[in-house]
């Protein structure tokens, strides 16, 4: 049976869908760097903001090559973003259970830092958690995007363009072909003796 073509379409919708999830993504790691880089300026630096202050200055910069995915087909690009997207989903659900236990468990106005108001706290935690859906998001597409140039580069060639290609030689030849019906089962060693 023969595996269904990959069709251009398939492609171009992966790669718009993982261009949206990374221009989603990038400005939310960037805007947490920002309101994380505020608390930590203003406040004393609690557990939650050292750790999401690195991991979304990292974030920041892993996620550079990651705009360049989407447009480039090679298995190794697909496979390191996958690896970063793969990391850094892990460590952006952590941050987001962390702002949420720390901001919505208990009071949210003395949270560290104390004395900044809880809009800004809920914003931070929500573009935590828009960095980490749209990495989810992104990690998904990219594997789509792998077995989708895995499959093009191992795609077998069609039957009739293969039995094409034989009758063309047989003219050729002079010859003909024995089989006109490329289903035939042709002869074993055994049947031919």
């Amino acid at each position: 049976m023969a595996s269904p073509r990959i069709s251009a379409t398939d492609s171009q919708l992966v790669r718009g869908l993982l261009l949206t999830c990374r221009c989603v993504q990038w400005p939310s790691a960037v805007i947490v760097l920002g309101i994380t880089s505020y608390f930590t300026h203003i406040g004393p630096r609690g557990l939650l903001s050292t750790y999401l202050q690195i991991i979304s200055v990292i974030s920041v910069a892993a996620f550079i090559p990651a705009f360049i995915s989407p447009f480039v087909s090679t298995r190794f690009m697909k496979e390191a973003v996958l690896l970063i997207d793969l990391i850094f989903s892990h460590l952006w659900i952590t941050g987001f259970i962390f702002t949420a236990i720390d901001y919505n468990e208990r009071a949210c106005f003395p949270a560290n830092p104390a004395g900044v108001g809880c809009p800004t706290k809920f914003a931070e935690e929500a573009f935590v958690f828009l960095t980490f859906i749209f990495t989810f998001f992104a990690l998904f597409f990219e594997a789509i995007a792998l077995w989708l140039v895995h499959r093009e580069k191992y795609a077998q060639p069609a039957r009739h363009e293969k039995h094409a290609h034989l009758a063309s030689q047989s003219s050729h030849n002079g010859t003909s072909t024995t089989h006109d019906n490329p289903e035939e089962a042709t002869a074993t060693p055994a049947q031919a003796v």
